[in-house]
């Protein structure tokens, strides 16, 4: 029983993802603009990160952290609520499709944050930083 609940959860998880990251050429476009938090934690003396920059996006890391593991917390419960209403013998579309929605909302909810520390990183590097990170995504190595 414990491995069918974790099998669906697991089944309902792939589909979400699966269906949001349908487009992956709008996504390779994204990337080549923005900066992981990573690529410029790894190049910080290279870029010349002033100390204001580094406070500043290590806040705004910080601050998505506290965000993502609110989230998190909601995706996790809400998946056990769709777990419950599938499991029966016969689903009740009409409420599993409003907890659909609920999921999907949460993801949205992720994309929206994970997306917008990305904006906020770049917006913080001066257009010589930006051009240094974009050159060393492309080094083999350096693709954090």
């Amino acid at each position: 029983m414990k491995k069918l609940k974790i099998l669906i959860l697991c089944g309902l998880w792939l589909l979400m993802i699966g269906g949001l990251t349908a487009q992956p050429s709008h996504r390779d476009l994204m990337a080549e603009a923005l900066f992981a938090p990573e690529l410029v934690m790894h190049n910080q003396q290279a870029i010349g990160l002033s100390e204001e920059q580094k406070a500043y996006i290590k806040a705004e890391i910080q601050k998505a952290a506290t965000r993502f593991t609110d989230l998190n917390w909601q995706i996790q419960s809400e998946m056990e609520t769709m777990a419950a209403l599938v499991k029966s013998e016969r689903v009740d579309e009409t409420r599993a499709m409003t907890q659909l929605d609920k999921l999907l909302g949460i993801e949205r909810e992720i994309k929206r944050t994970q997306l917008g520390l990305l904006f906020r990183i770049k917006n913080k590097l001066t257009a010589e930083q930006q051009a240094q990170l974009q050159s060393l995504k492309l080094k083999p190595g350096k693709n954090d």
